[in-house]
């Protein structure tokens, strides 16, 4: 019998990447960062929500001049399946031009929602624009899609924690877990 959002709404997710390596990762990707953009002044872009809890661990150990912009998405249909319609529910203010921009994203999925944001971002002429993704689902992918700065590809795992959530809930949850579906 198919597994209800209630059902799995009241499970303990299991640990995928406990927050010591995920700790470790995040440090990695900020050195990187301050390797690529030493010298330069950055506009560093949340996707929000699921990557504020990234965002913000990640920028904090950045050590050149940045200032923060937030946009706001959201995939039209079913939550399970993005549909690669996207809708922006948040847009940034501060004009990108002739900036270099780092676009923080949660995880790619299809690949579809990023893809949309970084052909959106780029017709505002930045200097530069790169993408970071904690995760990625390679074997999801719908569209070609290159992640500059990626922190751990997975399989087909429903993820939430580290400001992932189902239906709103574990955000808070410091690590990366997962939901088994029980069928």
């Amino acid at each position: 019998m198919p597994t209800s959002n209630k059902d799995l709404e009241t499970k303990q997710p299991k640990v995928l990447i406990p927050e010591v390596k995920l700790q470790a990762r995040v440090l990695e990707l900020a050195q990187e960062i301050n390797h690529d953009y030493r010298g330069k002044e950055v506009t560093a872009v949340c996707i929000l929500k699921g990557s504020f809890v990234f965002f913000s661990d990640v920028i904090r150990h950045l050590e050149f001049p940045m200032t923060c912009e937030f946009l706001g998405v959201s995939s039209y249909g079913n939550k399970m399946v993005s549909s690669g319609e996207v809708k922006v529910t948040l847009d940034i203010n501060e004009p990108l031009e002739n900036r270099h921009v780092i676009v923080f994203e949660d995880i790619v999925d299809t690949g579809l929602t990023l893809s949309y944001i970084m052909n959106t971002l780029k017709a505002r002429k930045p200097a530069s624009i790169k993408s970071c993704s904690l995760l990625m689902k390679p074997e999801s992918l719908k569209t070609e899609i290159d992640v500059d700065y990626l922190g751990f590809k997975i399989g087909r795992e429903f993820v939430v924690g580290y400001g992932i959530d189902l239906a709103g809930k574990y955000r808070g949850l410091p690590y990366i877990g997962y939901i088994e579906h029980g069928h």
